[in-house]
């Protein structure tokens, strides 16, 4: 009775913004919390981005630098937080973007949110193939040395495809399987801390908050040599800066939770608060287990391999890796999810190129089944020209900061002039706005950070990309874009809503 309740409440609030009830909505508090939690995925960045902060500033560029960057992610939590608990819709930051700073700011915003979610997606499921045949294949016989670059693309492929299915058909199964996720996230990451913990020789919690210069072959190379243990403390801020993102998805999966306007405000504040605690407990093992700290840094990109391998038996090994294999396949999963119903939403508003296909919806699995097919393709060829992809996938986590924080950009000067109608998570006017100032100057930083080197060429294809939108957004698409309806035109579509509300259900029916 409740969950009809919500569902009829739900649609009224997308009715009111313009929008028809076309995908199932049946996505519990758990499963939206459970989403962003999968994307974030501490087993995955957590793990693949650990010598970013250890391999800089040493042992307190982790047991400092995560709660920092951790805190600041929380912070533009919040104004996502707010803005989503106004307007839950698909598609959310492009949305919010619209409606706050209007149709110009809401276009960028939107191509952003969805390079950066593309990338993000090919980025996690390479993660998820090359943890996969450096950690689980050898066991089965296979020498990782021998596969090349082909059989990255076709290993891609096939995980990308096997999300596509699950999303192709319905959200229930993506559901499933991202609660799974959600448990196994937790299990494992548990299961780690505590086997580390526990083999560690001696636990000195002191290298916590010891600074050391291992800039650098020092560290591996990860950082070239920099004197400044400030400067390479806050380029260590990018492991958990980078680890806690994806959040969004929370936001984008709006219209198929029940209660969205309570319920997506709380799936991205626990998704992103509970990430940040549990993955503390787990880098900060990671620091504590090592047997060697100079070492350890050594080892570079491949610290937490060399560590595992120095430190962990068999069998358990082998079971820790099955688990964060599983993790990160999961993870990439939900990020399909996420830059699909980011499609979708786009397209709906004539955003995209062959934006009528996009936004197809099928009857009988109410999923935006060409955005789902056509976003992952799009992933799958991002990761086609690999001596690019480090870089384009550098720039596309600033793409996807910069579009988290446009629509706190613009709510700072809407708060309580255009934008005042507010939903059940408010944290106030004055709050709002100091927070959003903070989060628009931290993600500045993150910028610049981002762009230092080995990524200084994401300075380029940062600046080409923007003016690009630029450019094209005056001479071609300012014109034809109309952005999402205004409250008069979605009072005015009520009843064509209605009646595609009604034709959905039922094609779905005779289907």
């Amino acid at each position: 009775m409740s969950d009809s309740i919500d569902i009829h409440d739900d649609v009224k609030l997308l009715h009111r913004m313009g929008y028809a009830q076309e995908l199932k909505r049946r996505m519990s508090a758990f499963s939206n919390f459970a989403i962003s939690f999968s994307i974030i995925c501490i087993l995955a960045g957590g793990i693949t981005s650990f010598q970013l902060g250890f391999c800089g500033a040493g042992g307190a560029g982790v047991g400092i630098g995560w709660p920092v960057g951790v805190f600041f992610a929380f912070l533009v939590s919040l104004t996502m937080a707010q803005v989503a608990s106004a307007y839950p819709t698909a598609g959310g930051l492009y949305h919010w973007s619209s409606i706050l700073g209007g149709k110009g700011w809401g276009w960028v915003t939107a191509w952003l949110n969805l390079s950066g979610l593309i990338f993000v997606t090919a980025a996690v499921d390479v993660g998820a193939y090359t943890i996969f045949i450096n950690a689980v294949l050898p066991y089965f016989g296979v020498d990782p040395a021998g596969l090349t670059a082909h059989h990255q693309l076709l290993g891609v492929s096939l995980i990308i495809f096997s999300h596509a299915l699950f999303n192709h058909y319905g959200i229930h199964v993506t559901t499933l399987l991202t609660d799974f996720s959600g448990y196994l996230i937790f299990a494992v990451s548990i299961v780690l801390t505590l086997t580390m913990l526990f083999l560690a020789s001696h636990l000195d919690f002191g290298r916590l908050v010891t600074f050391a210069n291992y800039s650098g072959d020092a560290g591996g190379g990860v950082w070239p040599q920099n004197n400044s243990i400030m400067m390479l403390f806050l380029l260590g801020l990018l492991l958990p800066v980078y680890t806690i993102t994806g959040y969004d998805a929370s936001a984008h999966t709006s219209e198929e939770t029940v209660g969205a306007a309570k319920n997506v405000p709380k799936g991205i504040l626990r998704s992103v608060y509970l990430s940040g605690i549990f993955g503390f407990v787990m880098v900060a093992s990671f620091v504590l287990a090592i047997p060697n700290m100079d070492e350890a840094a050594k080892q570079g990109g491949n610290v937490f391999y060399w560590l595992m391998n120095t430190l962990v038996p068999e069998p358990l090994k082998m079971i820790l890796w099955a688990g964060i294999a599983l993790a990160n396949y999961l993870c990439g999963l939900a990020c399909l999810t996420s830059s699909s119903r980011m499609t979708f939403a786009f397209a709906r508003d004539g955003g995209l190129p062959w934006s009528k296909g996009l936004r197809h919806i099928s009857p009988v699995h109410r999923t935006p089944t060409y955005a789902i097919w056509i976003t992952g393709t799009l992933a799958v060829l991002s990761t086609a020209y690999a001596e690019a992809y480090a870089t384009l996938t550098a720039a596309c986590v600033i793409f996807l900061y910069f579009s988290y924080v446009m629509p706190a950009a613009a709510g700072i000067f809407a708060y309580g002039r255009t934008w005042t109608r507010m939903g059940p998570f408010d944290i106030g006017k004055t709050a709002y706005r100091i927070i959003g100032v903070i989060c628009v100057l931290g993600v500045l930083l993150m910028f610049y950070l981002g762009i230092q080197p080995p990524n200084e060429k994401a300075l380029n294809i940062t600046g080409i990309v923007i003016v690009l939108l630029i450019v094209t957004w005056f001479t071609v698409v300012k014109k034809r874009f109309k952005g999402p309806p205004s409250e008069e035109e979605a009072q005015a579509r009520l009843e064509k809503l209605q009646e595609l509300e009604q034709r959905v259900g039922e094609a779905g029916m005779k289907l």
